[in-house]
């Protein structure tokens, strides 16, 4: 998995009919700018705010990578920030730890090496082994 966001990092992708897959692209929640390692955007959007500069709400679709010095309460800040934003999604990938954390509204599916991590809201049926790479 971090592998896949490695080698898509500073590129704008479209994976099907009009959605995007951004890397370090800004994006406004209600209290300040961010940039996700990692965001999608569905094709609505796309087509509703075309060619961004910066994303005026959180994308639906989230991931993070998560440093050894990232904070835990900063990083659920953010998380929480993203969720109040817009955002329905959004994956903290622990590259040390080999966990993915896929947080939604609703629920929260922490998942380790060997496991499969599947998208909860947004982009349906889209999924990638949690691997150490």
């Amino acid at each position: 998995m971090l592998q896949l966001v490695v080698r898509n990092v500073g590129y704008k992708h479209s994976i099907g009919q009009g959605d995007s897959v951004y890397t370090q692209t800004p994006c406004r929640t209600f209290s300040q700018g961010r940039r996700p390692d990692v965001s999608y955007l569905t094709p609505e959007l796309v087509e509703q705010f075309g060619d961004f500069t910066i994303l005026p709400q959180s994308f639906p679709l989230i991931a993070e990578i998560v440093s050894p010095t990232d904070t835990t309460e900063a990083v659920f800040g953010k998380v929480r920030e993203y969720l109040q934003s817009g955002c329905q999604e959004i994956w903290l990938v622990f590259p040390e730890s080999q966990w993915v954390l896929v947080i939604t509204q609703q629920r929260q599916v922490l998942l380790s090496s060997g496991d499969v991590a599947s998208t909860q809201t947004v982009l349906e049926g889209f999924s990638v082994p949690v691997n150490n790479y």
